[in-house]
């Protein structure tokens, strides 16, 4: 049932409009979508909030299977957070009521599931006023403070740009300067997989059928389809994650991709940082991980660091009731591709990502995908949007994972770790530069005193580089670089050395 109460008045919003919006929902069966969205458009524009985002709905588990909200969620956009009943009931309520309290051990769903999470109430609770009926839903707005990273001496959000990315790096240097910031390999696509990809041209007028290329991929492994879905790069899946699934402690293990972390904070997580040290070789220890930690999300091998983490420590981090996510958009430039977990079924809650963009070129196409079992895949092909794939991204995946394709890709992955060693040789040469090592990406990470005014210099003699400081967990000191061909990198240690020379190390 609704929650029954009379409609108060709502809160004057504060000043932080930052701050993300989580609308708590209490509805009877059979509410209609149109109910509850008509109600929360009503209660935002009341309290003076048109145009703030919602990030999520909140609701007691036994309604966050209703339908009406359910279509209401996917309608905004954003997951749906459900609380058990007895968290509920341990938040406390201004606006309770007796009769709810009898049926549903709250005296108010909306408002003890909106700050079950904590926050600010701004609307109180309030109903749906239809006409000629009785109101079948209840809503409670409450603003969410950014939660400040539980890790000692953790930097919060405002202190890295979690939306910085390498391309940035070369976005302006109109053409002229060799890109040591992007982890595309060069020369790529291939000719053959720009041909196919051409041929496909004549078949745009058709709306996209994902199915073959998904059978590609869950047959390259070893999986049923009910175990793949497809997305537009492995970025589309961080954001489906994060607004698709439930959990209420997500853990992001730092150095490494900023998006998984950018996208729960814009889907109103509060975020816990575990961040590995330089000191260790920024290797994991899972004991680090929270126990509470219901989502833990890792990069293997991790952008930046080029740490290759073994198969087994991760594995150790997989428990019931939690999801595991690893970020595998690298794992295709590592020889043999050794301590993946793609195609792993044994683990609970393992959700693996890959992307296709990295090693063939096609960060302009964006094309990836997502290994889980069949419910969490059931889940996230739910928010996505019709036809998230274009028809040109399909056949580049099914051609990117044919066995031909697989052998070129092993190939590059033998040739990028020579090119890396070479690279690391040379850097090893300079007195005032650390690398982290063991590297196993197609990309190393080094430490040098006043990196950016070392990189603002490379950059004068032609290098992006990317910076380092944008990453959790590393500080200014810090710049990440491609792996290139020898020829590149000769021509880049040249650089160094005067960039070096020039800002007086």
């Amino acid at each position: 049932m609704a929650d029954d109460a009379t409609r108060g008045t709502p809160a004057p919003a504060p000043q932080d409009a930052g701050a993300p919006l989580v609308v708590g929902v209490g509805a009877s069966k059979g509410v209609s979508a149109d109910e509850v969205l008509g109600l929360i458009g009503a209660a935002l524009a009341d309290a003076g909030l048109d145009g703030c985002a919602v990030a999520a709905l909140a609701t007691v588990d036994g309604k966050s299977r209703e339908p009406g909200i359910v279509r209401a969620a996917a309608k905004l956009g954003v997951p749906i957070v459900s609380y058990g009943a007895d968290e509920l009931a341990a938040v406390g309520v201004p606006r309770g009521s007796q009769a709810v309290l009898a049926a549903v051990a709250t005296p108010s769903v909306a408002e003890a599931a909106a700050l079950a999470g904590g926050g600010e109430l701004l609307v109180p609770k309030r109903k749906s006023s239809p006409a000629g009926r009785p109101a079948m839903a209840t809503c409670a707005i409450v603003r969410r403070r950014p939660a400040a990273p539980r890790n000692a001496g953790a930097p919060s959000e405002a202190e890295h740009d979690l939306r910085h990315h390498g391309d940035a790096e070369v976005r302006d240097g109109g053409g002229e300067l060799t890109d040591l910031a992007v982890n595309v390999r060069t020369g790529t696509p291939p000719v053959w997989l720009r041909e196919r990809i051409a041929d496909s041209l004549t078949g745009l007028a058709a709306y996209p059928d994902g199915r073959a290329a998904r059978a590609a991929v869950a047959d390259r492994h070893g999986l049923p389809v009910e175990r793949v879905l497809l997305t537009a790069g492995a970025a589309e899946a961080f954001v489906l994650l994060a607004r698709a699934l439930t959990f209420r402690q997500p853990v992001v293990v730092h150095p490494q991709f900023t998006e998984p972390e950018a996208a729960l904070r814009d889907a109103g997580h509060e975020v816990r940082r575990v961040l590995l040290r330089a000191e260790d070789g920024f290797r994991l220890d899972p004991a680090a991980v929270p126990d509470d930690a219901d989502l833990v999300v890792v990069g293997n091998p991790t952008n930046p660091t080029s740490v290759l983490h073994p198969a087994d420590t991760l594995a150790r981090l997989a428990r019931p009731g939690r999801v595991l996510v690893v970020d595998e958009a690298f794992m295709d430039a590592v020889p043999g591709e050794r301590e993946a977990l793609a195609g792993r079924t044994d683990l609970p809650g393992l959700v693996v990502l890959r992307s296709l963009t990295k090693t063939w070129g096609l960060a302009g196409l964006r094309i990836g995908y997502v290994l889980a079992g069949p419910e969490t895949i059931a889940a996230l092909q739910r928010a996505q949007p019709l036809w998230p794939v274009s028809t040109l991204a399909l056949v580049a995946a099914g051609a990117c994972v044919e066995p031909h394709a697989l052998a070129e890709a092993e190939a590059a992955a033998v040739r990028i770790a020579e090119d890396r060693a070479h690279l690391l040789a040379g850097l090893g040469e300079f007195e005032d530069v650390l690398t982290v090592e063991p590297a196993e990406g197609p990309f190393v990470l080094m430490r040098v005193e006043g990196a950016a005014e070392v990189r603002e210099r490379l950059r004068g003699l032609g290098f992006a580089v990317r910076r380092g400081d944008t990453f959790p967990g590393l500080g200014p000191d810090w710049l990440r670089l491609a792996v290139r061909d020898r020829t590149t990198t000769n021509r880049f240690l040249q650089a160094l050395d005067q960039a070096l020379t020039l800002t007086g190390r």
